[in-house]
């Protein structure tokens, strides 16, 4: 759709205002819609999108959302380069499966950024996030924390996906570092809420207690907290160190815990991002020039600053909002 609010798990394409050299059409191609970092994801590439079109510096814009499939991704992309937009922000369904029809999108001129999950085709643009780097050191703070030694339930997130691979590694390297740590079930929590409680449900009676739960994000950390309330037992009153993901959610629950003395930590890939591809395509389009790999801060909650957090509206992701002229500073400016 065009100028519209994001439609869930469909792809619907209408013909984009007409591009000229100094009002291009830029368009956002997300592979998946399924949990809350998504969809404030898109939010934030629309409100940017609305806020330049409103300012007369584009034409229009485009949003389309995937079934998480690399298949409708690729047919999304190769309409997108039908319609002649000027710009395409993609997070890909895939690193690799989506790079033929990403090359055929630059031959025809149309700058490409792939970010968050990123795309592997040399000719894009990757605006990332260190998901190793910061993964680790969640997880060894959380190793620490349990004085090397516990049982620990990992939940990974949105299957088949980059950012998953990344993280899921991180926490492996990790563990080799921390040999008395021991991962007694693997769940896929597809980085939402819902999921990640029942796939936890569904695991946990036959589990030896839990210590500690490795997540990554997207709001599995509040459904993780949510499949240990509800089983009760030992965890009622002392549920194990939950990798918070950044929800807002989670930080009210550990606000909450406390009180009674619980302790984590919380670092989360900005959905916020959104807004800073979108005006990062758009610089490329005017002539700017970037480096192909780019790297955007996480936001990290810790005992320290969590009152700072604990009034955020519900059922959000913690995230600042990435204006034009951040994107000039902090990622332009860093050649």
């Amino acid at each position: 759709m065009v100028g519209l609010a994001a439609v869930p798990m469909l792809a619907i394409v209408a013909t984009p205002a007409k591009a000229t050299a100094d009002k291009p059409v830029i368009a956002l191609a997300n592979a998946y819609y399924g949990n809350t970092w998504r969809h404030q994801m898109v939010d934030a590439f629309e409100a940017s999108a609305k806020e330049a079109k409103a300012a007369g510096k584009i034409a229009d814009y485009v949003i389309l959302n995937g079934d998480q499939t690399v298949a409708q991704q690729n047919s999304q992309i190769a309409e997108l380069i039908l319609k002649g937009v000027d710009a395409i922000a993609v997070d890909a369904a895939s690193e690799t499966a989506v790079n033929g029809v990403i090359e055929k999108a630059c031959a025809a001129g149309i700058k490409v950024v792939s970010f968050d999950s990123v795309a592997s085709a040399p000719c894009n643009y990757q605006l990332n996030f260190d998901f190793k780097g910061y993964k680790k050191d969640e997880a060894e703070w959380v190793f620490k924390k349990l004085g090397g030694k516990g049982n620990v339930l990992q939940v990974r997130g949105v299957k088949g996906s980059a950012p998953d691979n990344d993280m899921f590694n991180a926490q492996e390297v990790a563990l080799k570092e921390f040999p008395d740590i021991k991962v007694v079930a693997t769940v896929y929590g597809q980085a939402t809420a819902s999921v990640a409680q029942s796939a936890i449900a569904n695991v946990l009676p036959s589990l030896p207690h839990i210590d500690a739960v490795l997540g990554q994000g997207g709001s599995d950390d509040f459904g993780i907290a949510q499949a240990f309330d509800q089983f009760g037992g030992v965890y009622k009153d002392k549920p194990p160190i939950i990798e918070g993901g950044g929800s807002t959610d989670f930080i009210k629950w550990w606000v909450a815990k406390s009180a009674s003395g619980y302790t984590t930590i919380s670092m989360n890939t900005t959905p916020g991002i959104g807004g800073a591809a979108f005006w990062l395509s758009l610089a490329l389009v005017k002539g700017a020039e970037a480096p192909k790999l780019m790297i955007m801060p996480v936001a990290t909650v810790t005992q320290d600053n969590l009152k700072d957090f604990a009034d955020l509206p519900s059922g959000m992701i913690v995230s600042p909002s990435y204006s034009e002229d951040w994107v000039a500073k902090n990622l332009l400016g860093k050649k």
